[in-house]
């Protein structure tokens, strides 16, 4: 059987991303609207309506009035913005986190922002197994490239040239931390630091430890088999054996819906990096939305995802 998707908000990149991934499935056909539909309220109302499952590619607003306009529909959700990440009735749309039932059952699924999809993955299989501390002040250093601040950021970067390096959340109380700390299972929000660099996509999210000042903390090795444990069975989340002497983001890199997880460690044990890379519009936006959706559907969790073999 076909199942419908209404993409509310087709026209931005995530919402591109995510037609290019549904493209050629048999699985889904697309309710798409014209320029002119996609500003009507009565013509999205009655798409969410028709669909079976939609994902919200819009402000936080405009996705609230999405899904009260869907009310008293059949249709599925994901929503990909901020509004519904910590909201009561939503899942949450990690499904190596919070279990991949969960989100195959739910009816209302919120998409994991692109920053903390590394930091939950890295901090709370290592906080629930009791390797890291929950009270620990925890900090996380991460960059992105551009495409991740929608339409403004990349139409600002691809117009001054001359933009190195943008750090930004600077009066502390980011978006992405109430879910940072809800989903790692921590007692206080961390400190978030991100950065923008000159690259269309591409993401490096780090968190410093150092472990001989945490109570109770574990050695690098236990906090690299900790991860490499729980993610064994993961198509998309891996834990990279190797330790190389440097991370590169590259202006060109190709899409991908992989998350790569790092232990970097002191000799002696008594520091580590933790550090997960990503593509900002793959497992940080768009291929998560399609891996929840395939789960939704009954399908398998990879499919139309760009995944490399696992080693």
């Amino acid at each position: 059987m076909t199942l419908s998707v209404f993409i509310d908000g087709a026209a931005g990149t995530t919402g591109l991303e995510i037609a290019d991934r549904l493209a050629g499935r048999a699985e889904f056909s697309l309710i798409i609207l014209d320029d002119a539909q996609r500003k009507s309220s009565a013509a999205r109302k009655e798409a969410l309506h028709a669909a079976d499952f939609a994902v919200l590619c819009l402000h936080d607003d405009a996705a609230r009035e999405a899904v009260a306009m869907a009310q008293g529909s059949k249709v599925r959700i994901v929503d990909a913005s901020t509004a519904h990440r910590v909201a009561d009735g939503w899942t949450y749309g990690f499904p190596e986190i919070v279990g991949h039932a969960a989100v195959a059952n739910a009816t209302r699924v919120s998409n994991p922002g692109c920053y903390p999809t590394g930091f939950i993955a890295l901090v709370a299989p290592l906080v629930r197994c009791g390797l890291l501390p929950a009270d620990w002040p925890y900090t996380v250093n991460a960059v992105s490239g551009y495409s991740g601040g929608g339409k403004a950021l990349i139409e600002r970067f691809e117009a001054d040239t001359d933009i190195a390096f943008r750090t930004y959340g600077l009066g502390m109380g980011h978006k992405h931390v109430p879910e940072m700390t809800r989903y790692a299972g921590l007692a206080h929000p961390p400190v978030f630091a991100p950065s923008v660099i000159p690259a269309h996509r591409g993401m490096v999210v780090e968190v410093p430890l150092p472990l001989a000042a945490m109570p109770g903390a574990g050695k690098p090795d236990a906090l690299r088999g900790a991860l490499a444990e729980f993610y064994a069975q993961s198509p998309v989340v891996r834990l990279r054996a190797d330790a190389p002497d440097e991370l590169l983001l590259r202006r060109a890199t190709p899409p991908s819906d992989q998350l790569e997880l790092f232990v970097f460690g002191a000799g002696d044990g008594s520091q580590a990096r933790l550090v997960a890379v990503l593509d900002n519009l793959g497992k940080g936006a768009s291929g998560a939305a399609v891996q929840s959706l395939n789960l939704m559907a009954g399908l398998p969790e990879t499919a139309g995802l760009a995944l490399a073999a696992r080693a």
